[in-house]
């Protein structure tokens, strides 16, 4: 588990993570968010949180998407770092290397989700967080749509991070 009283490196090296993860993936550590406000379920009938700007920008573009005949449905959204080192540590009970792990997920400390502005979404007909959802009408909408409404897919194809291709993974920018 995620101790708050350990530095990050020390609980990234409990889960068999180099110390150089962030600079070798190009990636920064996240702070947790502190303000969170509801999103209602996801398509598992979960509560969902993000923060009062994401949620406010989710809302809109899913309101967008239904006038254009587009369903967006919410998979995920935030992940404390106790949450990531939990999902991380239960892949590597389950067998799998730490290194297939960190293509498809970001380390504890270095996810998006933990700052409350990363949302996971699907569409009916589609398999949550497969790559399939890039055939979707939904994922043709967010490539032209999600932009006005702040978000940005963060997981492209060949993307720096070394982390796998991933058209349902988008983040809320707060306009400059």
């Amino acid at each position: 588990m995620f101790h708050e009283n350990t530095s990050l490196s020390t609980n990234l090296a409990l889960l068999g993570i180099p110390a150089d993860y962030g600079s070798l993936r190009r990636l920064t550590p996240f702070l947790q968010a502190e303000s969170l406000v509801p999103l209602g379920l996801d398509c598992f009938g979960r509560d969902q949180f993000a923060t009062p700007e994401a949620a406010s920008a989710w809302f809109g573009m899913r309101a967008q998407a239904q006038l254009d005949g587009i369903e967006l449905q919410l998979v995920s959204a935030f992940r404390s770092i106790a949450y990531q080192t939990a999902l991380i540590r239960r892949k590597l009970d389950a067998g799998q290397s730490i290194d297939d792990i960190l293509r498809v997920s970001a380390a504890p400390g270095y996810s998006e989700h933990h700052t409350g502005r990363a949302l996971d979404i699907s569409t009916p007909g589609f398999t949550a967080l497969e790559a399939e959802f890039e055939q979707s009408d939904a994922y043709r909408w967010l490539l032209t749509e999600a932009g006005r409404f702040g978000f940005t897919q963060s997981y492209p194809r060949n993307n720096p991070h070394q982390i796998d291709f991933e058209p349902w993974h988008w983040c809320y920018h707060p306009q400059a």
